[in-house]
């Protein structure tokens, strides 16, 4: 039997697949738990136009990661926290604290987007940090930690 998957399902395929299956598999549990709908030449039709329109949709979101990416090259942003004399920071340094300093500059970045590459920041200096913008667009980010006045 052929069906379409409406969902990823572990050890048979993801979300919009086209698989076979025994007829039992799919007439008792995949389609009555709308895990699955039969195949027929309307939903094949059906699959194909909306996997061209979420190419399309990808596409256009790709191309918008992209323009982000390159007005982000070569920008650097400088964190000011509380320190001891020792250069020691008082707590740390996250994502939270760079989201916020890079949407001061005028983007929109999440900070679930962004991933230091140290554990925690402890120490004023520079840094790198991955921001992703898209599952194909990571870009690498600079920025200085320095001691509040």
């Amino acid at each position: 039997m052929e069906i379409i998957l409406l969902q990823d399902i572990q050890n048979l395929g993801s979300k919009d697949d086209l698989v076979t299956v025994k007829d039992g598999y799919g007439r008792n549990f995949l389609i009555p738990k709308k895990m699955a709908i039969v195949a027929t030449e309307s939903a094949k039709k059906v699959l194909a136009e909306n996997i061209k329109q979420r190419a399309h949709k990808e596409a256009k979101l790709k191309d918008e990661a992209l323009a982000i990416a390159e007005k982000l090259q070569g920008k650097q942003v400088v964190i000011a926290t509380k320190t001891s004399a020792t250069g020691k920071i008082f707590g740390s340094v996250n994502t939270i604290q760079l989201a916020e300093a890079i949407n001061k500059k005028g983007f929109e970045i999440d900070r679930k987007q962004i991933k230091i590459a140290e554990d925690s920041i402890k120490e004023i200096g520079k840094y790198t940090a991955k921001i992703k913008l898209h599952k194909e667009v990571v870009v690498d980010f600079d920025f200085e930690v320095i001691t509040e006045e």
